[in-house]
């Protein structure tokens, strides 16, 4: 594996109760290891992309320069974790109306034009939600379910998990026991 996609709310941060957004910085929590794992797929040369829909931008939740801020404030904790992610895609828009919504794949054919060596061979899609398997599916990549907090999780949550390659509690149990990233 050479590409390692990531979902954002659920896999890198806590994600909002069902219905939620993070609409500003001080909402967002970084879950337990998740600095850690990206730091881990960093010092092992694997380029990190996260790959998030960000509904609540066509709801008027928040604008795209919160959301670009919200980002920036995420590369700056990671740079004090000697980690980083390589490039950050996002869908600001509402359900049906686009094909970079995931499960749709126009998130992934973005990033395919700016790393044109990805393929579906050599990637992994690591997500909490049905939409992230499918994508990834879709996308051709092998597939790894974050199951998070139960109380979190979105409908669909056991579809995704049987539907997925690989299962993980977070996102560093992902990477150590699925990526052989220890």
């Amino acid at each position: 594996m050479r590409y390692i996609f990531l979902d954002r709310d659920g896999v890198l941060n806590r994600k909002p109760p069902e219905g939620g957004y993070i609409t500003s910085w001080p909402e967002f929590i970084w879950l337990p290891g998740a600095m850690e794992a990206v730091a881990r797929m960093n010092r092992a040369g694997l380029t990190v992309l996260v790959v998030t829909n960000q509904r609540g931008v066509a709801l008027g939740l928040y604008t795209e320069a919160d959301l670009a801020q919200i980002h920036s404030n995420m590369g700056a904790d990671l740079a004090k974790h000697t980690a980083h992610v390589d490039a950050i895609y996002y869908c600001p828009h509402d359900r049906d109306v686009c094909d970079c919504r995931k499960p749709g794949t126009g998130m992934f054919s973005q990033a395919r034009r700016d790393f044109p060596e990805i393929t579906g061979e050599n990637s992994v899609m690591i997500g909490d939600s049905h939409s992230d398997i499918q994508a990834g599916q879709a996308a051709g990549m092998k597939t790894i379910f974050i199951r998070g907090e139960a109380d979190r999780q979105k409908p669909g949550a056991d579809a995704a998990e049987k539907d997925a390659d690989a299962a993980a509690d977070s996102l560093l149990e992902a990477v150590v026991e699925h990526l052989s990233l220890s």
